[in-house]
């Protein structure tokens, strides 16, 4: 399983990256594996501002349908479009392709406080 060290993580497990301000997010891949094939992808949140925690989205897999959670509060900027086309690159490329939004970050020492990689390892038991 897939865990970059360089991610930090939360126990629903999104996974963020930070650039300046600017944290992008996705779903681990333990999440993709554990949801099956993504058929579609929902973010109807672009331009809000959001608290941590709350929901951001929904992903969709033939099984079942999964809230997103946003791991830092601040401002959805971006939703990566290319989802709506081609939702299976969230299976294919969850940390790279198929990431989801991007969020201007409200404080970015809240980054410090999600989970390191070998922090999520534990939760999921890997």
């Amino acid at each position: 399983m897939n865990i970059p060290a360089n991610l930090k993580y939360t126990k629903d497990h999104e996974w963020a990256s930070l650039d300046g301000g600017i944290a992008t997010v996705g779903i681990t891949d333990f999440a993709q594996k554990e949801l099956g094939d993504i058929v579609y992808v929902e973010v109807e949140t672009v331009d809000q501002s959001l608290e941590k925690d709350e929901i951001f989205g929904t992903v969709e897999a033939v099984k079942t349908v999964s809230d997103l959670f946003l791991p830092l509060a601040g401002e959805i900027i971006e939703f990566n479009e290319s989802l709506e086309s081609d939702p299976e690159k969230v299976n294919k490329d969850p940390y790279g392709e198929g990431w989801m939004i991007k969020i201007k970050v409200a404080d970015v020492a809240d980054f410090d406080g999600l989970l390191s990689a070998d922090d999520y390892k534990a939760l999921i038991g890997a």
